[in-house]
Order: C-alpha cells, then structure tokens, then sequence
C-alpha cells in the first residue's frame, strides 16, 4: 500500500509542478505519462499509450463537448448577449438595487453560452461592472454578485465540465446535466437573498435610479419576452429533450446548434464569415479539451496499474471514518487545489483517484460529482489565488484586487451553504435525474 501511495503522491506532485511552469496541461499530462510508461511497464506499454489516446479521442459521448462549444460560440457572435442584456434589464423594471439582480441573472444566462467562469467574469466586468460603479452601487457588493453569478456556469446546464466529470467518472451525462439545475437556481436565490438583505439593512449600497421609462410597463413586458423567446427555445430544446428523455445529450447539442444558427438569423447576424470564426474556435477549444482527456486516460490507467487506486481506498478502509467526515475530506482537496490550478486538470487528476473509493463509501455518483463540480468552482472565487478573481480584476481595470478579494468572501460562505443543504437534502441534486 505505502507503494501505491507514493507513486500516486509523485504523479501528482510532478503534474502540479509542471503545470506551475505555464506549460498546457495536457503536456504535463503527456510528460508524466510516458516517463511513469518507461519506468512501470517499459517499451511494451507505449503500445497501450496509442491505445489510450486512440480510445478516448473516439468516445461517443465526448462529441456533445464541441457542439455545446459551438452553440456558445454562434449565440456570443451574433449578439444574442446584447438582445438578452437589454431584455432582462426591461423586466427587472424598477426594483431598489434592480443593477445588482441584473448581474446575478445575466451571469446565470450567459453561463449557458460559456460554461465558463473565467470568461462570463471578464465579459461582465468589462461591461456591466463600470455602468453599475457610475450610478452609485457599491463596487464590491457588484463584484460580489458578478463573482457568484458567473460560478454558476459550470452547474447551468449545458456544461462541458458536466460533460467531462461524466465521461470520466463513467455517470449518466444526461444525469449530471439536469442535476445541476435545481442546485444552480437554489444558488442563484440565495445570492439573491443575500443582496436584498444587504440592501435592507444599507439602504446606501443601492442608488434610487431617476429613470421614468424604468418603470415596468406591459408593453417592455411583451418585448422582453418576444426578445429572449428565440433564446429560451434553444435551452428547451436542449435540455427540454434531455428531460424528457427523447434525446441523448449528443442529440439534445445537435438541437442547440441549429437553434443558434436559428436565432443568428433572426437577430441578422448570420453569415458564412461568423459560421467559419465559430466552427475555428470550435475546432480549437475541442481539440484541446481532447488532448488533454486522451493524456488523462493514461495516467487513471497507470494508477490502476500501479497499484495506487487500490491503495487509496485501501486506506480509507483503514481510516474508519464516518461518510461526513470522509465527504468532507474528499471535498476539501480539490477546494485547496483549484485555487491554484484549472478546473479540468484537477478533474483529470483526481477524478481517476476518487472513483474506487466513491464506490466504497456508498455514495450516489450524481449526488458526489455534482457536489464535486460546485466544490471545484469555489475555489476559483476563493481568494487570494482564485483564478476566476483575477479574470475579473484583469476586465476591471480601474478596480483595486483587495476590492475583488473582499467582494467574494460572502459569496464564498453562501456557496458552502448550498453545499451544506445539497448534502442535507440530497434530493434537490438527485429529483430530477430521478425523472429521465
């Protein structure tokens, strides 16, 4: 066992090691893999190195990776988040602190475009963050709000890191995909919960806007719907028909995809030149995404072949904790870990790791892995290395990073409060996969 446990402590010291040089992750996983083949098995197990690669680049499930890519990347290009920013904006009318909801559901939107953090903290603090600062709201309370809102993208479906944790951890992606919506919208309602409470009690945190033709009439309320109506479509269309159990998550992107060449048209954005752009970014993202879970294949094989898997939960056996403690410990590694380190390279380290011992515990796979991916999206907000921090501060120029650091430490304890319930009450993760 002692074996087992230091091959897998080596492995993992030297990915992170590499990593800490800026090199791709996927480098560092191919570095760490062939040298680990050459000293485990010798020449004879680059044979299984070709193997790994080839059967993990031909997986089935992992072509539902580029077509919610490119779904995103049509919507971004033909201006769909400006029609949807302005939407939203109408419907919440007058509301006392109405800028710091926009951010929270605007995030939440866009986080169905992106699946991404980093990006959707950048765009809005480029964008929404300097108006909100002008008209007087509190510039951390603001950064508080886009910070949460836009960890929400890798829990809204569609998700690629959703995809990703299934392909890996062998779960229902179609299960994982609708597990994160009750959890997503419990969040997306405590934080605004929280805002509103803030407010309450300062009143000064929130400008009373001077804007007469800010007052919700029927007629904005009939433009906003017609505006987000082609929107909507597509994420019913794709996660309508997951739900509903008539189309694979292959299927249901297939959808989106045609819904956003769809709404490009309406909004007269649609031409050949956005199509190649999407399909070019499409093909780049992807193919890294790909390399680096070809080179992650490998490595959980050589931790099976090392021994270390079985020693990992050999010593779990050993320790003889209760499943609370043990959940705790399992979830405090990757919090630690994703303040320094990219979401997906701790999911192909660790994911390989956990599996056996998951599978001891007793644990529902959908239940653990989405608390997993919500684990693993706090940490990128928790200061003082949280990477999606430092995508906001990067968008926010005139911003000071002690302001961001302090903005996010509500929004962190909120986040483990929806951790605390998700564990509490199981089925608010569980309910809906329940239904397919």
């Amino acid at each position: 066992m002692t074996e087992g446990i230091t091959a897998i402590s080596i492995a993992m010291a030297a990915l992170l090691v590499l990593m800490a040089t800026s090199i791709p992750v996927f480098v560092a996983f191919m570095i760490v893999n062939l040298v680990a083949v050459g000293l485990i098995i010798g020449s004879a197990g680059f044979g299984m190195f070709v193997n790994s690669l080839f059967e993990t680049t031909t997986t089935l499930s992992l072509v539902t990776v580029p077509l919610f890519i490119l779904m995103g990347e049509i919507l971004f290009r033909s201006s769909t988040v400006d029609v949807v920013l302005g939407a939203v904006d109408r419907l919440v009318g007058q509301l006392r602190g109405r800028q710091y909801i926009l951010s929270i559901l605007l995030a939440a939107i866009f986080s169905t475009l992106s699946g991404a953090a980093m990006g959707v903290a950048a765009m809005l603090g480029r964008s929404l963050l300097p108006s909100m600062i002008k008209r007087g709201y509190d510039p951390a309370l603001a950064a508080g709000n886009i910070l949460a809102g836009a960890s929400l993208a890798p829990l809204i479906p569609p998700s690629v890191l959703t995809i990703i944790i299934g392909t890996l951890a062998g779960v229902s992606i179609s299960g994982l995909l609708v597990a994160g919506i009750l959890p997503g919208l419990m969040l997306a309602g405590l934080f605004i919960a929280y805002t509103m409470l803030r407010i309450v009690r300062n009143p000064a945190l929130a400008p009373v806007e001077k804007e007469p033709h800010r007052t919700l009439r029927w007629r904005d309320v009939a433009v906003s719907v017609l505006e987000l109506l082609p929107f909507s479509v597509i994420i019913i269309m794709v996660m309508g028909l997951i739900l509903a159990g008539v189309a694979t998550p292959t299927e249901a992107g297939a959808m989106g995809v045609l819904g956003a060449i769809f709404v490009a048209g309406v909004n007269r954005r649609l031409s050949l030149g956005l199509l190649w752009e999407s399909l070019g970014s499409t093909a780049m993202i992807s193919g890294m995404i790909l390399l680096i879970m070809a080179s992650s294949k490998l490595f959980s094989q050589l931790l099976a072949f090392s021994g270390g898997a079985t020693a990992v939960t050999n010593l779990v056996v050993a320790l003889d904790f209760s499943p609370l403690i043990m959940l705790i410990i399992l979830l405090a590694l990757p919090f630690v870990l994703c303040m320094f380190v990219d979401q997906i390279a701790i999911m192909l380290i660790v994911i390989p790791i956990y599996l056996p011992v998951i599978a001891h515990l007793g644990f529902d796979p959908i239940w653990f892995w989405m608390i997993f991916l919500v684990v693993i999206t706090i940490g990128g907000i928790t200061p003082p290395f949280g990477y999606t921090l430092f995508a906001l501060k990067g968008a926010w120029t005139e911003g000071r990073l002690s302001t961001v650091f302090s903005s996010a430490w509500p929004f962190v304890l909120i986040f483990l409060l929806g951790i605390a319930i998700m564990i509490a009450l199981p089925s608010i993760v569980t309910f809906l996969p329940s239904l397919i």
